[in-house]
Protein backbone atom coordinates (compact mmCIF):
# COMPACT_ATOMS: atom_id res chain seq x y z
CA UNK A 1 0.00 0.00 0.00
CA UNK A 2 1.46 3.64 -0.74
CA UNK A 3 2.10 5.75 2.10
CA UNK A 4 0.36 8.67 2.37
CA UNK A 5 2.61 11.98 2.80
CA UNK A 6 2.74 13.29 6.15
CA UNK A 7 3.20 17.11 7.20
CA UNK A 8 6.68 16.13 7.67
CA UNK A 9 6.99 15.27 4.07
CA UNK A 10 5.68 18.52 2.88
CA UNK A 11 8.14 20.87 5.47
CA UNK A 12 11.36 19.18 4.18
CA UNK A 13 10.07 19.04 0.51
CA UNK A 14 9.02 22.83 1.31
CA UNK A 15 12.03 23.69 3.14
CA UNK A 16 10.32 25.15 6.08
CA UNK A 17 9.56 24.19 10.01
CA UNK A 18 6.28 21.75 10.44
CA UNK A 19 4.75 24.60 12.51
CA UNK A 20 4.96 26.94 9.32
CA UNK A 21 3.19 24.21 6.66
CA UNK A 22 0.71 24.26 9.70
CA UNK A 23 -0.25 27.97 9.55
CA UNK A 24 0.88 27.83 5.91
CA UNK A 25 -2.23 25.04 5.47
CA UNK A 26 -4.67 26.36 7.77
CA UNK A 27 -4.38 30.12 6.79
CA UNK A 28 -2.59 31.21 10.11
CA UNK A 29 -1.48 34.66 10.60
CA UNK A 30 2.56 34.74 10.42
CA UNK A 31 3.31 33.41 7.40
CA UNK A 32 5.14 35.34 4.41
CA UNK A 33 2.62 35.25 1.05
CA UNK A 34 5.90 33.68 -0.81
CA UNK A 35 6.60 31.15 1.32
CA UNK A 36 2.43 30.46 1.33
CA UNK A 37 2.44 29.60 -2.20
CA UNK A 38 5.67 27.59 -1.57
CA UNK A 39 3.95 25.64 0.37
CA UNK A 40 0.83 24.86 -1.05
CA UNK A 41 2.49 24.09 -4.20
CA UNK A 42 4.21 21.31 -2.76
CA UNK A 43 0.91 20.41 -0.73
CA UNK A 44 -1.01 19.76 -4.21
CA UNK A 45 2.28 18.08 -5.57
CA UNK A 46 2.49 15.71 -2.86
CA UNK A 47 -1.34 15.14 -2.34
CA UNK A 48 -0.79 16.24 1.11
CA UNK A 49 -4.26 16.86 3.32
CA UNK A 50 -4.28 18.62 6.04
CA UNK A 51 -7.18 18.11 8.36
CA UNK A 52 -9.17 21.61 7.57
CA UNK A 53 -8.69 20.69 3.73
CA UNK A 54 -9.70 17.35 3.88
CA UNK A 55 -13.05 18.54 5.98
CA UNK A 56 -13.47 21.42 3.21
CA UNK A 57 -13.31 19.37 0.69
CA UNK A 58 -16.26 16.61 2.41
CA UNK A 59 -18.29 19.71 3.55
CA UNK A 60 -17.43 21.92 0.85
CA UNK A 61 -17.29 24.04 4.45
CA UNK A 62 -14.17 24.97 6.33
CA UNK A 63 -15.94 26.97 9.51
CA UNK A 64 -13.64 29.62 8.81
CA UNK A 65 -14.41 33.34 8.66
CA UNK A 66 -11.28 36.08 6.87
CA UNK A 67 -11.32 39.36 8.34
CA UNK A 68 -9.42 41.48 5.79
CA UNK A 69 -7.37 44.59 6.95
CA UNK A 70 -4.68 46.83 5.00
CA UNK A 71 -2.77 46.22 8.11
CA UNK A 72 -2.50 45.61 11.88
CA UNK A 73 -3.12 49.20 12.70
CA UNK A 74 -5.20 50.49 16.33
CA UNK A 75 -8.48 50.61 14.26
CA UNK A 76 -7.96 47.35 12.94
CA UNK A 77 -6.73 45.52 16.01
CA UNK A 78 -9.96 46.83 17.79
CA UNK A 79 -12.23 45.64 15.15
CA UNK A 80 -10.33 42.08 15.16
CA UNK A 81 -11.14 42.24 18.74
CA UNK A 82 -15.12 42.46 18.34
CA UNK A 83 -15.18 39.95 15.40
CA UNK A 84 -13.50 37.16 17.73
CA UNK A 85 -15.70 38.07 20.52
CA UNK A 86 -19.05 37.96 18.57
CA UNK A 87 -17.09 34.45 17.33
CA UNK A 88 -15.99 32.81 20.71
CA UNK A 89 -19.25 30.67 21.51
CA UNK A 90 -20.01 29.80 17.38
CA UNK A 91 -18.35 27.06 15.39
CA UNK A 92 -16.74 29.52 12.79
CA UNK A 93 -12.90 30.29 13.79
CA UNK A 94 -11.28 33.42 12.94
CA UNK A 95 -8.45 33.81 9.79
CA UNK A 96 -6.92 37.68 9.60
CA UNK A 97 -5.61 38.49 6.34
CA UNK A 98 -3.05 41.66 5.80
CA UNK A 99 -2.64 42.96 3.23
CA UNK A 100 0.37 45.12 4.37
CA UNK A 101 2.93 43.23 2.64
CA UNK A 102 2.99 45.82 -0.18
CA UNK A 103 0.33 45.31 -2.35
CA UNK A 104 -1.14 47.77 -4.29
CA UNK A 105 -4.98 49.20 -4.27
CA UNK A 106 -7.56 46.08 -5.24
CA UNK A 107 -5.40 43.55 -3.34
CA UNK A 108 -8.89 42.55 -1.43
CA UNK A 109 -9.99 41.22 -4.57
CA UNK A 110 -7.15 38.87 -5.38
CA UNK A 111 -6.96 38.03 -1.64
CA UNK A 112 -10.71 36.90 -1.40
CA UNK A 113 -10.12 34.73 -4.99
CA UNK A 114 -7.01 33.08 -3.37
CA UNK A 115 -9.05 32.62 -0.38
CA UNK A 116 -12.65 31.70 -0.66
CA UNK A 117 -13.88 27.97 -1.31
CA UNK A 118 -10.66 26.33 0.18
CA UNK A 119 -9.46 28.34 3.49
CA UNK A 120 -12.75 30.75 4.25
CA UNK A 121 -16.65 30.83 4.16
CA UNK A 122 -16.98 34.37 4.48
CA UNK A 123 -15.25 37.43 4.90
CA UNK A 124 -15.08 40.67 6.70
CA UNK A 125 -13.28 43.50 4.61
CA UNK A 126 -12.52 46.47 6.89
CA UNK A 127 -12.39 50.02 5.14
CA UNK A 128 -11.55 48.50 1.61
CA UNK A 129 -10.21 49.74 -1.31
CA UNK A 130 -12.65 48.09 -3.73
CA UNK A 131 -16.05 48.45 -4.76
CA UNK A 132 -17.37 45.47 -5.33
CA UNK A 133 -15.13 41.64 -5.30
CA UNK A 134 -16.35 39.30 -7.29
CA UNK A 135 -16.44 36.28 -4.87
CA UNK A 136 -19.18 33.34 -4.33
CA UNK A 137 -18.48 33.45 -0.40
CA UNK A 138 -20.66 36.14 1.48
CA UNK A 139 -18.50 39.64 2.12
CA UNK A 140 -19.33 42.45 5.03
CA UNK A 141 -17.77 45.55 4.67
CA UNK A 142 -16.72 47.59 7.91
CA UNK A 143 -16.38 51.69 7.25
CA UNK A 144 -17.07 50.98 3.18
CA UNK A 145 -16.16 52.61 0.40
CA UNK A 146 -17.64 55.58 -1.62
CA UNK A 147 -18.55 53.33 -4.70
CA UNK A 148 -22.48 51.94 -4.71
CA UNK A 149 -23.39 50.01 -1.38
CA UNK A 150 -24.54 47.22 -3.11
CA UNK A 151 -22.75 44.36 -0.39
CA UNK A 152 -23.59 44.40 3.08
CA UNK A 153 -22.00 47.08 5.32
CA UNK A 154 -21.56 48.78 9.10
CA UNK A 155 -20.16 51.87 9.18
CA UNK A 156 -20.37 54.85 12.26
CA UNK A 157 -22.32 58.07 12.35
CA UNK A 158 -19.19 59.68 10.89
CA UNK A 159 -21.25 62.75 9.48
CA UNK A 160 -22.81 63.17 13.27
CA UNK A 161 -19.45 62.37 14.93
CA UNK A 162 -17.72 65.08 13.21
CA UNK A 163 -20.41 67.67 14.12
CA UNK A 164 -19.66 66.84 17.77
CA UNK A 165 -16.07 67.61 17.78
CA UNK A 166 -16.33 70.51 15.60
CA UNK A 167 -19.09 71.89 17.76
CA UNK A 168 -17.24 71.05 20.86
CA UNK A 169 -14.55 73.57 19.92
CA UNK A 170 -17.07 76.09 18.60
CA UNK A 171 -18.46 75.79 22.17
CA UNK A 172 -14.90 76.55 23.62
CA UNK A 173 -14.60 79.80 22.03
CA UNK A 174 -12.70 78.65 18.65
CA UNK A 175 -13.70 80.47 15.37
CA UNK A 176 -10.22 79.26 13.55
CA UNK A 177 -10.75 75.86 13.53
CA UNK A 178 -8.51 73.37 10.50
CA UNK A 179 -9.84 69.99 9.41
CA UNK A 180 -7.09 66.97 8.27
CA UNK A 181 -8.82 65.10 5.93
CA UNK A 182 -8.48 61.41 5.69
CA UNK A 183 -8.94 58.65 2.73
CA UNK A 184 -11.03 60.40 -0.18
CA UNK A 185 -12.77 56.89 -1.05
CA UNK A 186 -13.80 55.94 1.97
CA UNK A 187 -17.67 56.99 2.97
CA UNK A 188 -16.94 57.77 6.37
CA UNK A 189 -13.70 60.30 5.62
CA UNK A 190 -16.43 62.49 3.06
CA UNK A 191 -18.97 62.28 5.97
CA UNK A 192 -16.45 64.10 8.57
CA UNK A 193 -15.55 66.46 5.89
CA UNK A 194 -19.25 66.96 5.17
CA UNK A 195 -19.92 67.22 9.16
CA UNK A 196 -17.22 69.56 10.00
CA UNK A 197 -18.31 71.72 7.33
CA UNK A 198 -21.95 71.47 8.55
CA UNK A 199 -21.29 72.67 12.01
CA UNK A 200 -19.40 75.68 10.55
CA UNK A 201 -21.74 76.60 8.56
CA UNK A 202 -24.43 76.12 11.59
CA UNK A 203 -22.34 78.44 13.68
CA UNK A 204 -22.08 80.79 11.06
CA UNK A 205 -18.46 80.64 10.95
CA UNK A 206 -16.69 80.92 7.44
CA UNK A 207 -15.40 77.23 6.10
CA UNK A 208 -11.33 78.72 4.72
CA UNK A 209 -10.44 76.22 2.37
CA UNK A 210 -6.86 77.32 3.85
CA UNK A 211 -7.92 75.36 7.30
CA UNK A 212 -8.40 71.90 5.47
CA UNK A 213 -5.22 69.39 4.75
CA UNK A 214 -5.33 66.23 3.57
CA UNK A 215 -4.19 63.40 5.63
CA UNK A 216 -5.24 60.32 3.75
CA UNK A 217 -4.94 58.70 7.14
CA UNK A 218 -1.18 58.62 6.01
CA UNK A 219 1.65 59.77 8.73
CA UNK A 220 3.48 61.63 6.45
CA UNK A 221 0.58 63.10 4.59
CA UNK A 222 -0.91 64.01 7.83
CA UNK A 223 2.54 65.51 8.86
CA UNK A 224 2.86 67.81 5.80
CA UNK A 225 -0.63 68.90 6.02
CA UNK A 226 0.06 69.84 9.73
CA UNK A 227 3.40 71.90 9.34
CA UNK A 228 1.97 74.02 6.28
CA UNK A 229 -1.18 74.82 8.14
CA UNK A 230 0.50 75.38 11.55
CA UNK A 231 3.08 77.19 9.97
CA UNK A 232 0.81 79.64 8.62
CA UNK A 233 0.92 83.68 10.29
CA UNK A 234 -3.47 83.32 10.39
CA UNK A 235 -2.66 79.83 11.92
CA UNK A 236 -5.74 78.04 13.40
CA UNK A 237 -6.24 77.70 17.24
CA UNK A 238 -8.10 74.04 16.35
CA UNK A 239 -7.48 71.51 14.68
CA UNK A 240 -9.80 68.68 14.38
CA UNK A 241 -8.27 65.40 12.87
CA UNK A 242 -10.03 62.79 10.72
CA UNK A 243 -8.77 60.28 13.59
CA UNK A 244 -7.05 59.69 15.77
CA UNK A 245 -3.24 58.15 14.76
CA UNK A 246 -4.03 61.71 12.58
CA UNK A 247 -4.66 63.72 15.18
CA UNK A 248 -1.41 62.27 17.73
CA UNK A 249 0.93 63.02 14.66
CA UNK A 250 -0.57 66.68 14.80
CA UNK A 251 -0.06 66.91 18.33
CA UNK A 252 3.96 65.71 17.44
CA UNK A 253 4.17 68.30 14.95
CA UNK A 254 3.08 71.40 16.92
CA UNK A 255 5.21 70.41 19.66
CA UNK A 256 8.26 70.63 17.32
CA UNK A 257 6.49 74.02 16.34
CA UNK A 258 6.80 75.31 19.95
CA UNK A 259 2.79 75.08 20.14
CA UNK A 260 1.60 73.79 23.72
CA UNK A 261 -1.35 71.63 23.88
CA UNK A 262 -4.35 72.99 24.42
CA UNK A 263 -2.80 76.49 25.76
CA UNK A 264 -1.71 77.41 22.40
CA UNK A 265 -3.48 74.83 19.98
CA UNK A 266 -6.25 72.50 20.63
CA UNK A 267 -6.65 68.85 18.88
CA UNK A 268 -9.55 66.88 18.56
CA UNK A 269 -9.26 63.24 16.71
CA UNK A 270 -11.63 60.21 15.83
CA UNK A 271 -12.05 57.15 17.03
CA UNK A 272 -10.90 56.71 20.63
CA UNK A 273 -8.27 53.68 20.05
CA UNK A 274 -6.28 53.28 22.91
CA UNK A 275 -4.22 55.24 22.24
CA UNK A 276 -5.79 58.24 22.16
CA UNK A 277 -6.34 58.34 26.31
CA UNK A 278 -2.66 56.95 26.57
CA UNK A 279 -1.35 60.16 25.14
CA UNK A 280 0.26 63.07 27.14
CA UNK A 281 -1.94 64.76 27.33
CA UNK A 282 -4.59 62.27 26.78
CA UNK A 283 -6.50 63.12 23.20
CA UNK A 284 -10.16 64.75 23.05
CA UNK A 285 -11.87 62.40 20.76
CA UNK A 286 -15.16 60.95 19.19
CA UNK A 287 -15.59 57.67 20.05
CA UNK A 288 -16.85 54.59 17.73
CA UNK A 289 -17.95 51.78 19.31
CA UNK A 290 -14.83 49.61 17.07
CA UNK A 291 -15.46 46.63 18.75
CA UNK A 292 -18.88 46.66 18.52
CA UNK A 293 -18.76 47.61 15.15
CA UNK A 294 -16.23 44.52 14.52
CA UNK A 295 -19.05 42.04 16.48
CA UNK A 296 -21.81 43.32 14.45
CA UNK A 297 -19.93 42.55 11.38
CA UNK A 298 -19.73 38.90 12.34
CA UNK A 299 -22.89 38.58 13.50
CA UNK A 300 -24.34 40.01 10.15
CA UNK A 301 -21.89 37.82 8.40
CA UNK A 302 -23.00 34.54 10.00
CA UNK A 303 -26.44 35.45 9.12
CA UNK A 304 -25.71 35.66 5.71
CA UNK A 305 -23.61 32.56 5.23
CA UNK A 306 -26.18 30.42 7.17
CA UNK A 307 -28.65 31.70 4.57
CA UNK A 308 -30.76 33.73 6.81
CA UNK A 309 -32.43 37.01 5.61
CA UNK A 310 -31.31 39.66 8.06
CA UNK A 311 -33.17 42.49 9.06
CA UNK A 312 -31.20 44.95 8.11
CA UNK A 313 -27.72 44.45 5.72
CA UNK A 314 -26.27 48.74 6.09
CA UNK A 315 -25.88 49.26 9.89
CA UNK A 316 -24.79 52.36 11.19
CA UNK A 317 -23.84 52.74 14.92
CA UNK A 318 -23.63 56.35 17.10
CA UNK A 319 -20.69 57.63 18.19
CA UNK A 320 -19.66 60.21 20.89
CA UNK A 321 -17.94 62.68 22.04
CA UNK A 322 -15.18 62.03 24.99
CA UNK A 323 -13.53 65.37 25.85
CA UNK A 324 -10.03 65.37 27.45
CA UNK A 325 -7.49 67.31 27.81
CA UNK A 326 -5.66 68.35 24.45
CA UNK A 327 -9.41 70.87 23.84
CA UNK A 328 -9.51 74.31 26.01
CA UNK A 329 -10.85 77.55 25.32
CA UNK A 330 -8.48 79.54 22.99
CA UNK A 331 -5.91 81.88 24.85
Amino acid sequence: MERRPTIMDVAAAAGVSVATVSKAVNGRYGVAPQTVDRVLAVVADLGYESSLIASSMRSRTTGVIGVLVADFEPFSAEILKGVGQALRDSRYDLLAYSGSHGAAEGWERRSLSRLSGTLIDGAIMVTPTVVNVGTEVPVVAIDPHTGPADRPTVECDSFGGAIQATRHLIQLGHSRIGFIAGRTDLRSSIARDAGYRRALTDAGLHVDPALIGSGSYRQDAVRVAALEMLSRVDRPTAVFAANDISALEIMKVAAELGLRVPQDLSIIGFDDVPEASAANPPLSTVRQPMQTLGAEAARLLVSLMQGETPAATHLTLPTRLVPRATTAPPA
